[in-house]
């Protein structure tokens, strides 16, 4: 399992780093949450630049994807993935379904 932050930089691009729980103890308490939301996206399914309508984890649990960054970078986020998505600004990011398979998705809406 890895677990990786989205954000958008000083830049106004939105940006990946990946997240240590040893680094980021809060990460291993309860987080107030609004809700989860499961969704399916079909292989090859393509949401073009976009920014997290709020803060929530997208944790992928089957399938996989491939989160686009403004600097030509790509993230591959396949079952397990936690994403800790908080581009709420910017030029946000894209996202593919690649591979064959369905990617289904747990979606948690975090509480402000």
């Amino acid at each position: 399992m890895s677990i990786t932050r989205t954000y958008t930089g000083a830049d106004g691009q939105s940006h990946i780093e990946v997240l240590d729980l040893a680094a980021h103890p809060e990460l291993t308490k309860l987080l107030a949450t609004k809700g989860v939301v499961f969704r399916t996206s079909a292989p090859g399914h393509f949401s073009d630049w976009h920014n997290a309508p709020r803060r929530q984890f997208v944790i992928t649990l089957s399938g996989e994807a491939e989160l686009g960054f403004g600097d030509g970078s790509v993230y591959r986020a396949g079952p397990g993935h936690a994403n800790l998505v908080e581009d709420l600004t910017g030029k946000g990011h894209t996202t593919r379904v690649v591979g064959s398979q369905p990617r289904v998705t747990a979606t948690i809406h975090l509480s402000d």
